[in-house]
């Protein structure tokens, strides 16, 4: 099979270079598929990508990472509101005389 690049630009970072390469094989898996040629391997990948097992997979991940966000919000809202008490408490020293 003679090589056909698109065009592609170069990536500039290893994840771009991750993401083309990605690209390219779901482009092969498709062609395979289409002209009937892929393997039981990529048939079944794509199978399970389907199922609702697969949907509710990525449906927890989803959540897993909002969860994960919302927890990390929640620390530095924490930290910022110490911070604003031990603001406050200086303030009130040095109105009391206390420096």
């Amino acid at each position: 099979m003679p090589n056909k690049r698109k065009g592609y630009a170069p990536a500039k970072t290893p994840e771009g270079r991750e993401n083309q390469l990605i690209n390219l094989a779901i482009d092969l898996a498709e062609r395979q598929l289409q002209e009937g040629t892929a393997s039981s391997q990529v048939i079944t990948h794509f199978l399970k990508l389907g199922t609702e097992r697969e949907r509710l997979e990525r449906e927890k991940l989803e959540q897993e990472n909002l969860l994960i966000s919302e927890k990390i919000n929640a620390l530095k809202s924490a930290e910022h509101v110490e911070e604003l008490y031990a603001n406050a408490i200086a303030a009130m020293k040095s109105y009391g005389g206390n420096e």
